[in-house]
């Protein structure tokens, strides 16, 4: 990128000092520094509500080549028919800073409307470029993520408590119960709770597109009152143990029948409300290239993750079991009951901005809504010749991807 004026210092808690230059907004911010390991994809990253109030380190050495489509004038997302973001995954930045090596001051897309910087700066959030990123990725996995601060000179100093969150999903999730209806279903149709403790907005174009009927309720919501075939719950920043009424609400569905499935955080709490412990990683799996291996099989999968936190595979109570290991630190990445429809991946299957080979499993959890529900239109998956059950969910999950895709 071209050297911008005002100097910037990335400073971790440990003492150690990174140099270069400011871009997006030129102020000082601290926050939670963690890395990425994505090749591309960073206006998903920087808009995913989990990295709130995180400075994000891309490993990747170029980022912005391909810009940015945003609003033009105040720099919000473009949103869809339903108010759906569009190209971002929340409707505004949320991460609180963004360090890379190299920013593109001059990018390359027919879509692009917008700079990184200038994206940036319109949403408040402070860069620094000119850094080298591999030094600072190697310290984060050798000491583990640790507080950081953005100063850049001229600009107010912050501390490194100034960044933090008292309960960041709190600050992500919606306060208002919102309803998203299917279409074409003569009676009620299957529907969905998403408990949405900052859901990315691929999880709800993943389940509009499959025809079901979401209602997004706020992190807190008690549930009860709600008439529902199934319970999903998102992603969501910090520590899961912060979403006690969650977990408590999760718990209580326990004791019933209806299929619950969770992603990222929601895998988390599923765990908490089982009776499991979760614990916190020394850096983290952030990136789209994390390898998990189905248990009682050799197939793996290359998913895309972004979470600083982990379930205790020996805290698992005796009806549950691990359902994904990663493939490089052997952690647990899924869980699921033993005697009831409930299940959660610590990985993204509706992955965005890829890759999306898990999700079939979005299928499979709607397969058993569906059945649970007994609703029109017929339930359960025609078979073709030769075909097992789990072979018509993968295809039917393959077309409705293609569909929502293609806009049909």
């Amino acid at each position: 990128m071209k050297k911008r004026s005002a100097i910037a210092r990335l400073v971790l808690e440990d003492g150690s000092e990174f140099t270069g230059w400011s871009f997006g907004k030129v102020r000082s911010q601290a926050g939670e520094v963690v890395f990425s390991t994505g090749m591309t994809g960073y206006p998903q990253s920087l808009t995913d509500p989990s990295y709130r109030g995180q400075i994000l380190v891309s490993t990747w050495p170029l980022v912005g080549n391909y810009g940015i489509l945003a609003d033009p004038g105040t720099g919000r997302a473009l949103l869809d028919e339903r108010g759906l973001p569009l190209h971002f995954e929340s409707d505004r930045v949320q991460a609180a800073g963004f360090v890379v090596s190299e920013a593109c001051d001059e990018p390359s897309h027919f879509a692009c409307n917008s700079t990184l910087s200038a994206w940036l700066e319109k949403n408040n959030v402070p860069g620094i470029a000119g850094i080298d990123t591999r030094a600072l990725t190697e310290r984060l996995r050798e000491h583990g993520v640790m507080r950081g601060k953005i100063l850049v000179d001229g600009t107010k100093d912050v501390t490194f408590d100034s960044g933090d969150m008292a309960h960041p999903v709190d600050t992500v999730s919606p306060k208002e119960i919102s309803v998203f209806p299917a279409k074409g279903f003569k009676t009620r149709p299957p529907r969905v709770v998403l408990v949405d403790c900052g859901a990315k907005a691929n999880i709800l174009r993943c389940l509009i597109a499959r025809n079901v009927e979401v209602i997004r309720v706020p992190w807190n919501h008690d549930l009860s009152g709600l008439e529902f075939d199934g319970l999903f719950l998102s992603n969501g920043p910090g520590d899961p143990k912060a979403c006690g009424k969650t977990i408590a609400a999760v718990r209580r569905q326990l004791n019933g029948s209806k299929p619950i499935f969770g992603i990222c955080l929601g895998n988390q709490i599923l765990a908490l409300a089982a009776g499991a412990d979760t614990w916190k990683l020394p850096y983290g799996h952030r990136g789209q290239n994390q390898p998990c291996v189905e248990t009682g099989t050799k197939r793996c999968y290359i998913t895309s993750q972004n979470h600083g936190y982990a379930v205790r595979g020996d805290t698992l109570p005796p009806d549950w079991e691990p359902w994904f290991i990663n493939g490089n630190d052997g952690t647990i990445e899924g869980i699921r009951s033993l005697k009831s429809p409930f299940s959660a991946v610590q990985f993204h299957p509706e992955g965005c901005p890829g890759p999306r080979d898990t999700e079939f499993l979005i299928d499979r959890f709607l397969v058993q809504v569906r059945e649970n529900a007994t609703l029109e239109p017929d339930v359960p998956p025609r078979l073709e010749a030769g075909e097992t059950r789990d072979g018509a969910v993968r295809r039917l999950g393959a077309k409705a991807a293609q569909e929502a895709r293609s806009g049909v």
